[in-house]
């Protein structure tokens, strides 16, 4: 069985910890970003997890 890397597909969603590892912006400054809407989030119980798409959106602009 192929997982979604394997097929080019891109996350729906990320945790923090990636979106930092992904852009090269602190946690700090991510949140920063969340708090301002300029990066969008879901929340799943306690778990954060940004839209992949809003940070593609953010790093294009």
């Amino acid at each position: 069985m192929t997982d979604a890397s394997d097929q080019g597909l891109a996350p729906i969603t990320v945790r923090v910890a990636m979106a930092v590892r992904l852009t090269g912006l602190s946690r700090s400054r991510i949140y920063e970003l969340i708090q301002a809407g300029d990066i969008e989030i879901v929340k799943v119980g306690r778990a954060t997890l940004v839209r992949y798409d809003s940070l593609q959106r953010l790093t294009s602009r």
